[in-house]
């Protein structure tokens, strides 16, 4: 085979394996779409909630302009905070899938970028080449033969090359509009990413006037139930105080990582994500002895559990969720020995009820790590672990959520 015969060999092969190379492009299509798909099915759930919320809210007004319980409103509140609840969990999927999206299009983006400057830089060669050859060469081919074998040989080789350069040309005006299409699909995304993250904040401001409204009804019931007042407001500022202490830890955080940025120093990717949610091992085994949200206290008060309990025998090794920084270590009232543990993302989780502590706060630990022991033998459920997981702005968020089904 002649030198220019070889190189007309290598420009098919390099055609055939430019099919070859766009084809992954097709199965990342049939991914996103099943992405986008589910996305759609987050969104529509995400209505269905919404629908449910504002059902609740008519219902909250009528019972504003009626003689009625308090509690009655109390537990409306409850299930409308429940409702926002589940709808910050419903749109946090929906920016998990977005933003996987978005990393998807961006390397579809730049693999079809890198394909075209290939693409353009063997065409630029096949031009130069045509060029310096001049318009007379087919001509020349033909009429230099020596034999009618070698002119039908030569007429193929100029067909095949001609039909080469044709689908080159064609490969490299395809990849400029797929760039283009991946362009407009990243702006899209980027787009409804930005619009999710906002309805995230509407999100969590309607939570916290929820809350508000809450704590406003909490005082008409204390009014209406004084033989529970004493143990409710130890609750209540046991509660604040410990959000309190998470809010100190958060800022001192952030702090040490604003310095930490300053001097030029990358922050810390945090353990904990949406991703985890129905992953994470349990801290303890044992039953469950309250679930979180509404519970009627053997006084007859209504109290929200900001987490769960776990029934296991006393001195039991409490293990870590996953791995992160005790941000806490302490007596906090009702909650009795408490360690917390941050995982970046302003995410938290609280090992409560503790019989013994075995880390100290600052202390680096990694998922499976025994924090401490169950306590709690004192305590109206005997002996458990009250755990929690906290969000942004120490938002709790339902612990079985995030622990594996068993």
């Amino acid at each position: 085979m002649s030198g220019r015969q070889g190189g007309k060999f290598l420009l098919a092969v390099l055609v055939l394996l430019g099919g070859v190379l766009l084809s992954p492009a097709a199965l990342s299509s049939c991914r996103l779409a099943a992405q986008s798909d589910s996305i759609q099915a987050s969104r529509r759930r995400l209505e269905e909630i919404r629908a449910e919320r504002d059902r609740l809210k008519l219902q909250q007004q009528r019972l504003q302009g009626q003689v009625h319980d308090v509690q009655d409103e109390l537990s409306n509140l409850e299930r409308q905070r429940e409702s926002t609840h589940r709808i910050v969990n419903e749109i946090d999927r929906q920016i998990g899938g977005l933003s996987s999206q978005l990393d998807r299009n961006t390397a579809e983006l730049i693999l079809a970028t890198d394909n075209l400057a290939e693409r353009n830089a063997v065409l630029e060669r096949r031009l130069i080449d045509i060029y310096k050859r001049g318009q007379l060469y087919v001509y020349q081919v033909l009429l230099t033969v020596e034999s009618f074998g070698e002119l039908v040989s030569r007429y193929k080789y100029l067909y095949l090359t001609s039909q080469q350069d044709r689908q080159l040309v064609g490969e490299v005006e395809a990849l400029r509009n797929r760039i283009a299409k991946q362009r407009n699909n990243v702006l899209e995304v980027r787009t409804q990413l930005d619009r999710t993250k906002e309805e995230r904040e509407a999100e969590l401001q309607r939570y916290g006037t929820l809350v508000d409204e809450g704590a406003k009804r909490m005082v008409a019931l204390k009014r209406s139930a004084k033989n529970t007042e004493a143990q409710l407001s130890t609750l209540e500022k046991d509660a604040a105080r410990l959000t309190s202490l998470l809010a100190t830890a958060d800022r001192r955080r952030t702090d040490e990582t604003a310095r930490a940025a300053a001097r030029g120093v990358a922050p810390t990717a945090g353990t904990l994500t949406t991703a985890d949610l129905g992953k994470l091992d349990w801290p303890v085994q044992g039953t469950i002895v309250y679930k979180f949200g509404r519970d009627t206290l053997a006084s007859g008060g209504v109290i929200r559990w900001n987490g769960i309990g776990i029934g296991a025998p006393a001195g039991t090794p409490v293990k870590a969720v996953e791995g992160g920084q005790v941000g806490l270590v302490g007596n906090v009232g009702t909650y009795g020995l408490t360690v917390a543990v941050e995982h970046g993302n302003g995410y938290w989780s609280l090992y409560m009820q503790l019989q013994s502590s075995s880390v100290k706060q600052g202390d680096k630990v990694v998922r499976g790590q025994v924090v401490g022991t169950v306590g709690g033998a004192n305590s109206d459920y005997g002996p458990h672990l009250h755990f929690e997981i906290r969000g942004e702005n120490q938002i709790a968020l339902d612990p079985t959520a995030w622990l594996r089904r068993r």
